[in-house]
């Protein structure tokens, strides 16, 4: 692997605290962002808050900055709106905070029979997404990712020992949060895209935390006259070129898809690309530290070895 950074020695167990205080405040931010979310106070998607998604075919190509405007024109300004697998047609999607006594999607076909006239279209689907719904949705987007967290501690166990996996998953645990708590302060939409960014982000968090953890334990049988913390900062050292390679490569694919990707993917790849970034983060200053807290865990590992 290409070492752009060529041999190091960095001492990051010695600035674990200052590493403990950041992602503290972040996990607190990311805790208060799941309180509002499960009080429907954050800006959360149709899919969990509710709403209308109609989808219409056209006769003829139409441009989504032109049906944007035309609903915005007609007090929908708040509508998404996608283009739906071929150029004439467009899925709309409107909360349920923007309704009025009429029904949406009929407010919709109306806006553009009114506003494209020349341009005859069909509804091809109409759905209507009522709150109950919305709060399943919610529900099993939380038991999703707790699965998914369960399954990182059996993984990283059975591989490694249960100090590991606890450690990969309050990191990768520590990841989520993290980005949530972004979403939140910046009033981003809360969308089902996003959350399969975040069960994304979760394995590849978990992947590189892997890859910085056998490190570590192939370290542990080698140098067994070193501190433990000494042994954490050579392995991390020692793989710190391909953990930033690695996760270059990611981040050089994610931002030109949030910066031109278009609204739908935006959210989704800023989800990932900022997860990404936490997930190299983590998996130096959370997942490696926590394995010190954990006293005489070190022993036990070369006893079995």
């Amino acid at each position: 692997m290409l070492e752009i950074l060529g041999k190091t020695n960095i001492d990051f167990m010695g600035k674990r605290r200052w590493a403990f205080l950041f992602s503290g405040i972040m996990v607190v931010l990311g805790i208060v962002a799941v309180v509002q979310i499960s009080r429907g106070s954050a800006d959360l998607g149709i899919d969990f808050s509710g709403g209308t998604a109609v989808q219409l075919k056209f006769d003829q190509a139409i441009r989504i900055d032109e049906a944007r405007k035309a609903l915005e024109a007609n007090g929908l300004g708040n509508a998404e709106l996608q283009e739906f697998g071929q150029e004439n047609k467009i899925l709309i999607r409107l909360k349920a905070s923007t309704t009025i006594e009429e029904k949406v999607a009929e407010r919709v076909v109306a806006v553009f029979t009114k506003e494209f006239p020349a341009n005859h279209f069909v509804v091809d689907s109409s759905t209507e997404i009522g709150p109950t719904i919305g709060q399943k949705l919610q529900q099993d987007a939380l038991i999703a990712i707790l699965v998914s967290f369960a399954g990182i501690i059996l993984y990283v166990a059975a591989r490694f020992e249960l100090r590991f996996g606890i450690a990969a998953a309050l990191a990768t645990f520590h990841d989520v949060l993290a980005v949530l708590g972004a979403f939140y302060l910046l009033d981003k939409e809360i969308t089902l895209l996003v959350v399969t960014a975040l069960l994304t982000l979760a394995g590849y968090s978990m992947t590189d935390t892997v890859v910085v953890f056998d490190r570590i334990r192939e370290n542990l049988r080698m140098r067994r006259r070193d501190s433990e913390e000494t042994i954490i900062n050579n392995a991390i050292n020692q793989v710190l070129s391909r953990t930033i390679v690695t996760s270059l490569t990611v981040v050089l694919v994610l931002i030109p898809l949030t910066l031109a990707g278009g609204e739908v993917l935006h959210d989704f790849s800023l989800a990932l690309l900022w997860g990404v970034i936490f997930g190299t983060y983590s998996s130096v200053f959370v997942a490696s530290p926590l394995l010190l807290l954990w006293p005489g865990a070190s022993v036990r590992l070369l006893q079995r070895s």
